[in-house]
């Protein structure tokens, strides 16, 4: 019976720092991995500025949530945000289309490398990591309205009589329903409509669907319009389960590129499996397991050290090291994508 309870408080231990913030930091790098996949499949170059459309994004949904705050105007249970998303998810669009416009179609009709993409896509990125910081500031901005706990750990205790609290964050569900719900729209977009149909036929083959008639300013453009709300959707939901900082969208792009990379660079699938690989290693390589063995090993073996595999100082290390192992072994990924 004792070994039983240990098992249990070892199986809420791991669900409460591993499982759970996994699969939520899982689902907000699937789909910003996947908006990376859809510009390298179709457009044939690496975004580099897609993390700072994630910061622009999300700046824009907390400007507008708190214009509806002033106002009186919230979602009681859940976060604001969600209402100003759709509004944030249009300005995001809106530029997209402008830096596409002013931008990448000055290059696209050029024919120009794929290499000098990569080279206006980090100028761009730069200078919307500029703006983002002169309009809001550097300093962190946390998300406090809605419901945060749908799980308390105190009331899990008393419930289930452990010693160890299962807390559930209300975003940490939100993330996970949202992504899923993204991400099957999104299939259902390619696989079912007309221009979902054109996109993947542009990707496969661009001579070819241009001589079978597809408009290739339309597909670059709805091209760009998702991937702008994948990344706002992306960012904002990275910021309600943790917080904005406009820097950290800047980091964040190595873990989503390594995602990409991962499942195979032009394969939204891929970008998805990618996305929960790359999160469950970090949070995994990071977590101290010396209280997790404590409750699966006999008193006289339990470890004295934190038994850590990395600082959480060193998780972004974790991607870096998967992304050279991938491009070492497998260049294509997972699911054979194209080669970098």
């Amino acid at each position: 019976m004792e070994y039983t309870t240990d098992l249990l408080n070892a199986l809420v231990l791991l669900s409460n720092y591993v499982l759970i913030p996994a699969l939520s930091y899982g689902s907000q790098l699937a789909l910003g991995a996947v908006g990376v996949t859809l510009i390298f499949g179709i457009l044939r170059f690496a975004n580099f500025y897609h993390g700072e459309m994630m910061a622009f994004g999300t700046m824009c949904t907390i400007f507008i949530t708190w214009w509806f705050q002033s106002m009186g105007f919230t979602a009681g249970f859940f976060p604001t945000a969600l209402l100003a998303l759709p509004l944030a998810i249009l300005i995001t669009m809106l530029l997209a289309l402008a830096t596409e416009r002013s931008v990448f179609r000055f290059y696209r009709q050029r024919k120009s490398r794929p290499v000098i993409f990569v080279i206006a896509s980090v100028g761009v990125m730069f200078m919307l990591n500029g703006i983002v910081r002169m309009l809001i500031g550097p300093d962190e901005i946390l998300f406090r309205d809605g419901q945060k706990f749908l799980i308390k750990a105190g009331a899990f205790k008393k419930m289930t009589g452990l010693s160890e609290g299962l807390a559930l964050k209300q975003t940490q569900v939100l993330t996970v329903i949202l992504a899923v719900l993204a991400v099957l729209l999104l299939f259902w977009f390619l696989q079912r409509t007309r221009t979902g149909k054109a996109m993947r036929a542009f990707s496969d083959n661009e001579d070819l669907a241009l001589l079978s008639g597809i408009n290739p300013e339309r597909v670059v453009m709805v091209t760009w319009v998702i991937t702008a709300a994948l990344a706002t959707l992306a960012g904002v939901l990275y910021g309600l389960d943790k917080s904005f900082k406009p820097m950290v969208y800047f980091h964040l792009l190595l873990p989503i590129f390594a995602a990409a990379i991962v499942g195979g660079i032009g394969q939204p699938v891929g970008a998805i499996i990618g996305g929960y690989i790359v999160a469950f290693s970090e949070v995994t390589a990071t977590y101290a397991f010396k209280k997790f063995l404590k409750y699966l090993l006999p008193s006289d073996m339990a470890p004295d050290g934190l038994i850590q595999f990395l600082g959480t100082d060193y998780k972004f290390a974790v991607s870096f090291l998967i992304l050279v192992l991938v491009l070492l072994v497998r260049p294509t990924g997972i699911l054979r994508g194209r080669v970098l």
